[in-house]
């Protein structure tokens, strides 16, 4: 049988490149995919800075989420990233040096360096060891002195000035490295970089011919209790490349949600391409059922015929695959997503996934297909294939209700359960459970729709309405066919572009509801103390006030509502505060907000169980536990909660150590800020940025998380694309002989045209105006969450387009389709198989 299939593919090679392509591009979207979850979970990043060290221990950068019951072992626990950077202490690198096989301990310190307009990480000259880096001139540095790059442009004996968190310093140049870097002298860079008694980390050198695997070993007997990672192999940029493992964190996230939308779109584009091209073989195989083809010889021809095809097109996908998944990922790279520094890596384990997703999508799809065929007598599959009619089954019944289930199970729950932007997450599964389900009754609703149709077209179309309104009618099955598509690419480009706009618009509203400033003091290094007082004393300047910004967790008492992204804190001077930010106390005042104090949202104190005057334990981004007490608390905005503390306490458990930001309040900024400019003067580094700047670099800053989900959720929206030309060539192309009846009973090539153009036309509103629900149904409950309204923040444009877009891709591949059709001599198209 399957020998019979594969001769006849000449007589069908449209519908067979259609498969073919669906497959393969399924095969290329899920290998991506696949390959950027791998990388996320290897998490590869080649040591550079540390490549000269075997081992390197490391602050422990994650903290376990507390339990209800900590005493329950069934209960799951989460782990949590700290953003800050966790010190360890000197004692630790002494204990580390006395290990047997270790030549050296360095102890590595960084201080965030402003060189000219570079800002650079520097450190102790012992780290050097580490890359090695050598000397090209000069010696090692001695207190006051400095080893810079070639790249700075500064020759041995020179004196530079460099700002050090916040302060100019002068030094004299003792040496001369390779590329861009700044080393001090080891017994200054702890006083320099503010936190004397602690290291960022802790290179390990080992001697000659030691066992490494030994001296891990016993490293690694002395840090339980140390709150440290001992890291080797690639782990070790882990350790050289902050924020490393989160950004692994969120590349298997962010492979996840697309990878399973990839997966479920391919699976549906895949199935109903497959479906189309067995219904347009009707005829074919019901006249093998009426010369004695069993059901099961039907069934194992369709299957066989699209494994067959379904193995080729895999192959060629997981080449293509692989080029493609590579530039993904540069893409990610490029716009830092993910560190530069991490490899890519996609294995056999994505090519098995792949490859199995695009054989079970085909063997689903042909044998969903083939059932029908299989099982419907010999004389009525004749007739079904002339007309189509029947289309709904028990098995089609319950899985639309399942589907339509589902759908509204989600718009519930988003509804009821999830805040703010998290809404978001339910999107990806929902509107594919509500195309899916559409799709499922696309015969009736298309034949209702067609009904709805029929007189406006015929009355506007005139005889070329009239004869696209008898063929949709009598061919409503097969236009369903064609609707679907459209109704997919519609649904899912609509849905994903509005969603990525209405987040990005909500937060940016949420921004400048919270911003009060006037005008912003920045450093990239840090401000250090004195400059507030400074800026507060300039004429016209309002009101002054620091501001930090981290994340920290509730440790005790229990918090129930706390997740593993922990709660935004944003610190800030008490004299000010009133002035300086939107939150309004509904209880306490903002003035108290002065040593270990913080102020909580109402809705999280109330979870808390705690008020005004209480104490609670919060776990700082750098892991160190503070005691704090609640001196105020106000209503926040449902999904954008942050707490508040005092700047010096949020700085002091950051990296750098100090607050980068000083915001400033005024009635008349154009003279504050040529007040300032002495002031700015003064302390080199520092930079004045006025509210409309810093709404806009905020805004550009939330374009460019939203630009990866642009991107991923564009492949997928392009292969939907595709599927629409597919479905529309192939069913075009199956209507030669149609055709050729046609112009032999008298009809021009201009009639035919415009008949199809007015098919063209009310499949392209059927299925924009399914896709239009589709996309409205996954909206609307994150809308209603985030916004409180039922429509999606963003220009009419997008969806104009996204309508054009469908429209032009429908219009193009009917007509050309048909033009190709109608060179064919109407003798010959008439004859034509079906």
């Amino acid at each position: 049988m399957l020998r019979i299939a594969l001769r006849t593919l000449r007589f069908r090679k449209g519908a067979f490149v259609a498969t073919f392509l669906a497959m393969t591009f399924g095969a290329v979207l899920v290998l991506a995919c696949a390959g950027l979850m791998e990388t996320g979970i290897r998490g590869d990043i080649p040591a550079r800075r540390l490549a000269a060290a075997p081992l390197v221990v490391t602050g422990s950068q994650t903290w376990t989420l507390p339990k209800e019951n900590p005493a329950d072992p069934e209960e799951d626990s989460e782990a949590a990233y700290l953003p800050e950077r966790v010190r360890l202490s000197d004692e630790l690198v002494d204990e580390v040096s006395r290990v047997p096989g270790v030549a050296a301990a360095v102890g590595e310190t960084s201080v965030p360096v402003l060189a000219g307009q570079r800002r650079l990480d520097a450190y102790g000259w012992a780290s050097a060891a580490l890359t090695p880096v050598s000397l090209t001139s000069g010696e090692a540095p001695a207190t006051g002195e400095v080893v810079l790059g070639q790249g700075a442009g500064a020759a041995v004996g020179d004196r530079v000035e460099l700002v050090v968190r916040g302060s100019a310093e002068t030094f004299t140049v003792s040496g001369l490295v390779p590329g861009q870097a700044v080393y001090f002298a080891d017994d200054q860079v702890a006083d320099l970089a503010g936190h004397p008694g602690g290291v960022d980390l802790i290179g390990v050198l080992t001697a000659p011919g030691a066992d490494v695997g030994a001296v891990a070993d016993a490293i690694a007997g002395l840090l339980p209790g140390q709150n440290a990672t001992l890291l080797s192999g690639d782990d070790r940029g882990f350790a050289e490349f902050a924020g490393s493992e989160k950004a692994s964190e969120n590349l298997i996230v962010l492979s996840a949600v697309f990878g399973g939308l990839a997966t479920m779109v391919m699976l549906f584009v895949v199935s109903t391409t497959l479906g189309l091209s067995v219904q347009q073989r009707q005829r074919e195989l019901a006249l093998l059922r009426a010369v004695g083809t069993t059901p099961g010889q039907l069934r194992r021809m369709v299957v066989g015929e699209a494994l067959f095809m379904a193995v080729f097109a895999a192959g060629l996908g997981l080449l293509l695959g692989g080029v493609f998944g590579e530039w993904l990922f540069e893409r990610l790279a490029d716009n830092g997503i993910v560190p530069t520094a991490m490899t890519h890596s996609s294995g056999w384990i994505p090519m098995v996934v792949a490859s199995g997703a695009v054989l079970v999508g085909s063997f689903l799809g042909a044998l969903i297909a083939g059932r029908k065929a299989a099982r419907t007598r010999p004389t009525e599959a004749l007739a079904d294939a002339a007309i189509q009619r029947k289309w709904l089954s028990p098995i089609r019944v319950i899985l639309a209700v399942l589907a339509f289930g589902g759908g509204v199970a989600l718009f519930i729950v988003t509804v009821a359960v999830m805040t703010g932007p998290i809404a978001a997450s339910t999107a990806g599964p929902s509107v594919m459970l509500w195309a899916i389900a559409l799709a499922l009754v696309a015969p009736g609703v298309t034949k209702l729709f067609l009904a709805v149709l029929r007189w406006p077209v015929r009355a506007f179309a005139g005889t070329a309405g009239y004869l696209a309104t008898l063929s949709t009618k009598t061919r409503s099955v097969r236009v369903a066919a064609v609707v679907t598509p459209i109704m997919l690419a519609t649904g899912i480009a609509t849905a994903n572009i509005y969603l990525q706009t209405t987040t990005v618009a909500v937060a940016n509203e949420a921004f400048a509801d919270n911003l009060r400033a006037d005008l912003v003091v920045t450093s990239p290094t840090g401000i250090t103390t004195g400059v507030l007082a400074e800026v507060g004393a300039v004429p016209g300047v309002t009101a002054a006030a620091e501001f930090a910004t981290s994340t920290v967790f509730v440790a005790e008492p229990y918090d129930s509502s706390l997740s593993e992204d922990g709660w935004a804190v944003q610190g800030v001077t008490a004299e000010t505060a009133a002035e300086t930010t939107a939150v309004k106390p509904s209880e306490g005042t903002l003035a108290d907000l002065t040593g270990d104090t913080v102020v909580l949202p109402e809705q999280h104190a109330a979870t808390l169980g705690k008020g005004v005057g209480d104490t609670i334990t919060v776990l700082m981004g750098d892991r160190a536990e503070v005691p704090v007490e609640i001196v105020a608390l106000y209503p926040a905005h449902e999904g954008f909660e942050t707490l508040l503390m005092p700047a010096s306490l949020v700085a002091a458990h950051t990296t750098d150590g100090l607050p980068k930001q000083i915001m400033i309040r005024t009635d008349d900024p154009a003279a504050v800020t040529a007040a300032l400019r002495p002031v700015l003067a003064g302390h080199p580094g520092l930079a004045l940025v006025d509210r409309d700047a810093l709404l806009s670099g905020y805004a550009q800053d939330q374009e460019l998380g939203a630009w990866i989900n642009y991107l991923m959720a564009g492949m997928i929206i392009a292969y939907t694309a595709i599927s629409v030309v597919n479905s529309l060539v192939m069913a075009t192309g199956a209507r030669r002989r149609e055709f050729g009846l046609q112009r032999l009973t008298g009809s021009t090539r201009g009639q035919v045209l415009r008949m199809m153009t007015v098919e063209a036309g009310m499949a392209t509103v059927i299925g924009v105006g399914l896709g239009t629900l589709v996309a409205g149904m996954t909206l609307m409950p994150f809308t209603l969450v985030t916004d409180g309204t039922i429509l999606p923040k963003g220009p009419i444009v997008i969806y104009l387009g996204v309508v054009g877009a469908a429209a032009l891709l429908t219009f193009g591949s009917t007509l050309l389709s048909t033009w190709a059709g109608l060179r064919t001599r109407p003798a010959e198209a008439a004859v034509a198989p079906a």
